[in-house]
Protein backbone atom coordinates (compact mmCIF):
# COMPACT_ATOMS: atom_id res chain seq x y z
CA UNK A 1 0.00 0.00 0.00
CA UNK A 2 1.32 3.41 -0.99
CA UNK A 3 1.65 5.88 1.88
CA UNK A 4 2.31 9.58 1.34
CA UNK A 5 3.58 12.22 3.74
CA UNK A 6 3.82 15.94 3.00
CA UNK A 7 6.27 18.32 4.64
CA UNK A 8 7.65 21.79 4.15
CA UNK A 9 4.65 23.93 5.02
CA UNK A 10 5.33 27.11 6.98
CA UNK A 11 4.35 30.70 7.68
CA UNK A 12 5.83 32.98 5.03
CA UNK A 13 5.47 36.60 4.03
CA UNK A 14 3.81 37.62 0.76
CA UNK A 15 6.29 37.26 -2.07
CA UNK A 16 8.12 34.48 -0.27
CA UNK A 17 8.88 30.94 -1.40
CA UNK A 18 8.54 27.41 -0.08
CA UNK A 19 9.25 23.91 -1.29
CA UNK A 20 6.77 21.24 -0.29
CA UNK A 21 7.81 17.59 -0.32
CA UNK A 22 5.68 14.48 -0.73
CA UNK A 23 7.55 11.40 0.45
CA UNK A 24 6.26 7.96 -0.48
CA UNK A 25 6.70 4.66 1.31
CA UNK A 26 5.36 1.16 0.91
CA UNK A 27 5.54 1.11 -2.89
CA UNK A 28 7.61 2.83 -5.55
CA UNK A 29 6.26 6.22 -6.57
CA UNK A 30 7.72 6.12 -10.07
CA UNK A 31 4.75 4.36 -11.70
CA UNK A 32 2.12 6.74 -10.27
CA UNK A 33 0.76 10.06 -11.44
CA UNK A 34 0.99 12.63 -8.64
CA UNK A 35 -1.36 15.48 -7.88
CA UNK A 36 -1.15 18.40 -5.49
CA UNK A 37 -4.35 19.83 -4.04
CA UNK A 38 -5.11 22.52 -1.47
CA UNK A 39 -7.95 23.46 0.82
CA UNK A 40 -8.32 26.97 2.15
CA UNK A 41 -10.39 27.72 5.26
CA UNK A 42 -14.09 27.56 4.47
CA UNK A 43 -13.49 26.43 0.89
CA UNK A 44 -13.58 23.17 -1.00
CA UNK A 45 -10.38 21.34 -1.83
CA UNK A 46 -9.08 22.32 -5.26
CA UNK A 47 -6.50 20.96 -7.67
CA UNK A 48 -3.19 22.77 -7.94
CA UNK A 49 -0.94 20.67 -10.15
CA UNK A 50 -0.37 17.24 -11.66
CA UNK A 51 2.66 15.37 -12.98
CA UNK A 52 2.71 12.10 -14.91
CA UNK A 53 5.03 9.22 -14.23
CA UNK A 54 8.32 10.07 -15.87
CA UNK A 55 7.53 13.78 -15.55
CA UNK A 56 6.60 14.20 -19.22
CA UNK A 57 3.36 16.05 -18.51
CA UNK A 58 2.80 18.78 -15.93
CA UNK A 59 -0.43 20.73 -15.49
CA UNK A 60 -1.22 23.72 -13.28
CA UNK A 61 -4.29 25.54 -12.10
CA UNK A 62 -4.53 29.01 -13.65
CA UNK A 63 -4.22 30.59 -10.22
CA UNK A 64 -0.70 29.21 -9.70
CA UNK A 65 0.63 29.02 -13.25
CA UNK A 66 4.00 30.71 -13.50
CA UNK A 67 4.48 30.72 -9.72
CA UNK A 68 4.40 27.03 -8.73
CA UNK A 69 6.51 24.20 -10.15
CA UNK A 70 5.80 20.49 -9.70
CA UNK A 71 8.60 17.95 -9.99
CA UNK A 72 9.52 14.46 -8.92
CA UNK A 73 12.66 12.56 -7.94
CA UNK A 74 11.79 8.90 -8.32
CA UNK A 75 15.20 7.89 -7.01
CA UNK A 76 14.19 9.46 -3.70
CA UNK A 77 10.57 8.30 -3.98
CA UNK A 78 9.58 11.94 -3.50
CA UNK A 79 7.59 14.59 -5.33
CA UNK A 80 7.89 18.33 -4.83
CA UNK A 81 5.87 21.49 -5.25
CA UNK A 82 7.93 24.67 -5.43
CA UNK A 83 5.89 27.73 -4.44
CA UNK A 84 7.19 31.19 -5.34
CA UNK A 85 5.79 34.72 -5.23
CA UNK A 86 3.33 33.55 -2.61
CA UNK A 87 0.12 35.48 -2.03
CA UNK A 88 -2.22 35.54 0.98
CA UNK A 89 -4.80 33.68 -1.13
CA UNK A 90 -2.36 30.74 -1.35
CA UNK A 91 -2.95 30.09 2.35
CA UNK A 92 -4.28 26.53 2.64
CA UNK A 93 -3.53 22.99 3.66
CA UNK A 94 -1.64 21.39 0.79
CA UNK A 95 -2.10 17.70 0.02
CA UNK A 96 -0.32 15.35 -2.33
CA UNK A 97 -2.08 12.41 -3.92
CA UNK A 98 -1.16 9.57 -6.25
CA UNK A 99 -2.84 6.96 -8.43
CA UNK A 100 -2.71 4.93 -11.62
CA UNK A 101 -2.33 5.16 -14.48
CA UNK A 102 0.93 7.01 -14.68
CA UNK A 103 -0.51 9.03 -17.57
CA UNK A 104 -3.51 10.24 -15.54
CA UNK A 105 -2.62 13.90 -16.01
CA UNK A 106 -3.22 13.51 -19.76
CA UNK A 107 -6.82 12.39 -19.40
CA UNK A 108 -8.60 15.75 -19.14
CA UNK A 109 -7.40 17.75 -22.15
CA UNK A 110 -5.10 20.03 -20.22
CA UNK A 111 -7.34 20.33 -17.18
CA UNK A 112 -6.45 18.91 -13.80
CA UNK A 113 -7.83 15.48 -12.90
CA UNK A 114 -10.51 15.61 -10.20
CA UNK A 115 -9.55 14.57 -6.70
CA UNK A 116 -11.82 11.53 -7.01
CA UNK A 117 -9.29 10.05 -9.46
CA UNK A 118 -6.65 9.82 -6.74
CA UNK A 119 -6.78 6.96 -4.23
CA UNK A 120 -3.72 7.59 -2.07
CA UNK A 121 -3.45 10.80 -0.04
CA UNK A 122 -1.13 12.35 2.49
CA UNK A 123 -2.21 14.10 5.66
CA UNK A 124 -1.49 17.61 4.41
CA UNK A 125 0.89 20.42 5.32
CA UNK A 126 -0.15 23.95 6.28
CA UNK A 127 1.01 26.92 4.22
CA UNK A 128 0.19 30.35 5.63
CA UNK A 129 1.04 33.51 3.71
CA UNK A 130 0.80 36.58 5.90
CA UNK A 131 2.76 39.68 6.83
Amino acid sequence: QLQLAESGGALVQPGGSLRLSCSASGLTLSIYAIGWFRQAPGKEREGVSCINSGGGTTIYADSVKGRFTISRDDGKNTAYLELTNLKPEDTAIYYCAADFPGSLCDYYSGNLPPQADFGSWGQGTQVTVSS
